[in-house]
């Protein structure tokens, strides 16, 4: 089996910051303890002579380690908790109804406990993530001919001043606007490789990028001014079918995406994009085959750019295009998962074509 971990130097290091974007990347052993941890665990850090590290929690049991009690590390981070379940399957075939603390105290669940999961997981408390799932659903409504008021009672609200003020706080336009606004939905999906942002329009997947990446915010600004449109969490058909497929892909069963995409941009840039799905798994190119590629051999620093730009990580492939020297080079999720992804789809590549 290939050794997709990072250097041991770059998990050590992870370690002591306390990264939580390398959570499903490593796990981490202890030999004094005899536990095996998260990246991001908030236990002490222990020396590095006393550490060892493993690419699975199944391989930390196998050498007789037992999981923290601090991070519990048998599951996703940020993986919903069997106590929330019940509640947001409600929530799924109802989203109108309010629920105030004491209807949670009611299932059992404490506010607080669900208000700091929800700032944790989603930058959102759970009340402002009810509130956008029932603003992002009447956008819908009245862009398609339903009436303001309909949709501000339909949705839970007692006075039409009340839902006004909290659609503008939300999508930045009043409700008699929404014909001519298009919008984004947005949810957040867990891979192996940590948190992503997924983004969807009517038209496809237009944005999938790891939730730590630091030009996260300026690819918001892009799809808001290439779209014309707001970004508002909530769910959309196309989520179901990328976790599907995403799920499929890192299972070693799936070697392309047919999930719809959406990907505006320059005409250059989307030559690029569409040339990058041409690379087949399991296969990599240096920026001058991939310039060759699309006829202009002398663009190797136009593709390197438009590559950098790619705003769908994994489904647009931008990892496949390396170094003209072999090494791996400018990858805005980290090196660490440019390799893990290229390991991965050598492994799995010539068993599933």
């Amino acid at each position: 089996m290939p050794n997709l971990l990072p250097d041991e130097k770059t998990m050590y290091q992870a370690l002591i910051n306390k990264d939580r974007s390398f959570e499903g990347i490593f796990f981490v052993a202890v030999k004094t303890t005899g536990i095996f941890c998260r990246p991001g665990c908030t236990a002490r850090t222990p020396k590095r002579e006393n550490v060892e590290f493993y690419p699975s929690p199944k391989d930390a049991l196998h050498r007789g380690y037992r999981p923290c009690k601090v991070c519990h590390p048998m599951g996703f981070s940020g993986e919903t908790p069997p106590w929330l379940n019940p509640l947001l399957d409600e929530l799924s075939d109802n989203i109108d109804q309010r629920i105030s603390d004491s209807d949670l105290r009611r299932r059992g669940i404490e506010p607080n406990r669900i208000r700091r999961w929800f700032k944790k997981n989603h930058g959102m408390t759970f009340q402002a993530y009810l509130r956008a799932l029932r603003i992002s659903r009447s956008v819908g409504r009245i862009k398609y001919g339903e009436k303001v008021i309909e949709a501000a009672y339909d949705s839970g609200y007692e006075s039409l001043s009340g839902f006004t003020d909290t659609f503008k706080k939300m999508t930045g336009f009043s409700p008699n606007k929404s014909g001519a606004k298009k919008i984004v939905n947005v949810a957040r999906i867990l891979t192996p490789l940590g948190p992503m942002v997924a983004g969807a329009v009517e038209e496809g997947i237009c944005l999938f990028e790891f939730s730590d990446r630091g030009r996260l915010e300026k690819q918001f600004a892009k799809i808001k001014k290439y779209f014309q449109a707001e970004l508002i969490p909530g769910e959309h058909k196309h989520f179901e079918k990328l976790k599907q497929q995403l799920n499929e892909y890192f299972a070693g069963k799936r070697i392309e995406f047919s999930v719809p995409l959406a990907f505006p941009g320059t005409e250059f840039q989307q030559k690029v994009w569409t040339e990058l799905q041409n690379i087949k798994i399991g296969e990599t190119r240096s920026y001058s085959e991939q310039a060759a590629a699309l006829g202009q051999p002398e663009a190797v620093r136009a593709v390197a750019r438009a590559n950098g730009a790619n705003r769908i990580a994994i489904i647009i492939p931008c990892h496949r295009v390396i170094g003209k020297n072999g090494k791996l080079v400018g990858y805005g999720g980290g090196l660490w998962r440019k390799k893990y992804l290229l390991q991965h789809e050598k492994k799995y590549g010539s068993i599933i074509t």
